[in-house]
């Protein structure tokens, strides 16, 4: 049975929304957005040195949200350099609000 281009846009609306959800679904994650919305970018360790956490939970933190797509990374050897992804940042709160509304 054929979906119409509504349900498959519901679809993805939905699935995209739950991902984004799953991504905020713990307190340091969204601090750390909320550090990175301050900021137009910073390296795994000036989070560290802002957050009482060892380099290994920010970066799991960071591996979810960049996994979410939430923020991006870019390599700067031998560090990584991360920042909001602004398209998809947008894109959440306009999944959120809609959702809240």
């Amino acid at each position: 049975m054929k979906r119409s281009l509504e349900h498959i846009e519901y679809q993805e609306d939905t699935e995209t929304l739950a991902r984004f959800a799953k991504a905020l679904g713990h307190p340091t994650r969204i601090a750390i957005l909320k550090h990175l919305e301050n900021q137009s970018c910073c390296f795994t360790g000036d989070l560290v040195d802002v957050f009482p956490l060892a380099q290994s939970t920010v970066s799991q933190h960071l591996k979810e949200l960049k996994t979410a797509g939430l923020i991006q990374g870019e390599l700067k050897p031998p560090k990584i350099k991360y920042c909001i992804n602004q398209e998809n940042w947008r894109l959440a709160k306009s999944l959120f609000a809609n959702f809240f509304d």
